[in-house]
């Protein structure tokens, strides 16, 4: 892997990283590394995390990985993290993980700790773009971006970031099979399809944070349900997915509309959970931008306050105090930009209600039995709109039926699954 100029001095590294598939490695501290003072210097360090690379790579898939495939990485940036000395005889183990996946590009971090001791002494954060034999930017192999943890998770639960344009969305990923890709509502993230993403085996489980939720990117503006859309159909082609199953929840059910109607070929069945297909009506409008307000004025806590009484059903919240909490701290940690642009967003929505007889996949709609926001009748009229849709209802369930009752949705969304002719 070419060595670019290092730029040295203190970083700050991502830690939502994901661990790759190649392995840590053990390397010796050798004196001709060291400079006058009898330590390595950052400047060595460079060379030190090249050569760990290298001998990952021939524990793993190969030195050859990159000749085999007619690539070559070429690195772009490197920035040195020197944290403490090592001398002459010091093991260091070398671990490397994942940053950002992009179509031609790759970020990796490696953390150099001392074995004697524990003690960090130094990372790397390198950025690398693919090129091809004519030293052209080529798309990343995807045998290569399954090594560097393009493909699933390191371990389950894990995230991975994925560059889908300007943004990175974190991403939780599990499973083979057939993809089935959880589209989160406002203002949560991928973790209220936890019991979802844990359960529904022979799928392959897709659960990104959206756009300014969770640990994604969390840009000032471009948020709208079209951008949403194609940011979760980058994604799907940066894990080489041609179509998949779509299950959105309230929000995410709006951005399933749009996938449908920007990208109708790469949505095979749609699971709508809590949503509704009409735009805002003036007053909800005007809900949105008094909300938008007081994100910006006094932050995503006093959001969760207002919001999470009419989020829960009356059972959840007398009998699962545990959830309640649970919601308050998803929404109390969603980052204010990413709020204020989806209320934006959903305010601004197109009526999907002309689009409901045109859908010809296989579609279930879900909807908690003591939902106020979305009435049991709003998802059965929509039910009713969609050809041959299948309709179930969560009791004892409010606007967050996969999170208040996680057993029961994960038993519906199986048994419309399992109906579904596989590939």
């Amino acid at each position: 892997m070419l060595v670019p100029q290092v730029q040295l001095g203190q970083a700050t590294f991502n830690r939502q990283s994901s661990v790759s598939r190649l392995p840590s490695v053990e390397v010796t501290v050798y004196p001709y590394e060291c400079d006058t003072y009898g330590h390595m210097n950052e400047a060595a360090y460079l060379q030190l995390f090249e050569r760990a690379r290298w001998e990952a790579l021939a524990r793993g898939p190969g030195p050859d990985l990159f000749r085999r495939h007619g690539v070559w990485p070429a690195a772009r940036h490197a920035t040195v993290d020197y944290q403490l000395p090592a001398f002459p005889g010091d093991v260091l183990r070398v671990e490397l993980e994942t940053g950002k996946i992009g179509r031609t590009s790759l970020e990796l971090h490696q953390r150099a700790t001392r074995i004697k001791d524990g003690a960090l002494v130094a990372e790397l954060q390198i950025v690398f773009v693919m090129i091809d034999g004519e030293g052209k930017p080529t798309p990343i192999p995807p045998e290569i971006a399954t090594i560097f943890g393009g493909r699933l998770s390191a371990r389950p639960g894990e995230l991975v970031r994925h560059d889908v344009g300007g943004v990175a969305l974190a991403v939780d990923t599990r499973g083979d099979g057939p993809a089935l890709l959880f589209v989160h509502g406002f203002p949560l993230d991928h973790s209220m399809w936890a019991h979802q993403v844990a359960t529904l085996a022979r799928w392959r489980r897709i659960a990104p944070d959206l756009r300014g939720a969770g640990v994604s990117d969390a840009p000032d503006g471009g948020y709208s349900v079209a951008t949403y859309a194609d940011d979760l159909v980058r994604l799907l082609d940066r894990l080489h997915i041609e179509h998949a199953v779509v299950a959105g929840h309230s929000m995410g059910g709006y951005i399933a509309f749009e996938m449908l109607r920007r990208h109708r070929s790469r949505v095979t069945g749609l699971i709508l959970v809590d949503t509704r297909a009409e735009a805002d009506s003036a007053e909800a409008r005007k809900g949105r931008e008094g909300m938008m307000e007081v994100a910006r004025t006094q932050g995503a806590a006093a959001v969760a306050e207002r919001m999470v009484p009419r989020l829960l059903g009356r059972s959840t919240q007398q009998t699962q105090p545990n959830v309640v909490e649970q919601v308050k701290a998803m929404i109390g940690r969603t980052p204010v930009p990413g709020i204020v642009g989806a209320l934006g967003a959903m305010r601004d929505r197109p009526d999907s209600t002309p689009l409901l007889a045109t859908i010809d996949v296989p579609t279930l709609v879900v909807v908690g039995a003591e939902d106020e926001l979305v009435p049991p009748a709003t998802s059965r009229a929509m039910a009713a709109a969609i050809p041959s849709a299948a309709m179930r209802t969560i009791p004892g369930a409010g606007h967050l039926a996969p999170l208040e009752a996680p057993t029961a949705v994960t038993r519906v969304i199986a048994e419309f699954l399992e109906a579904l002719p596989r590939p």
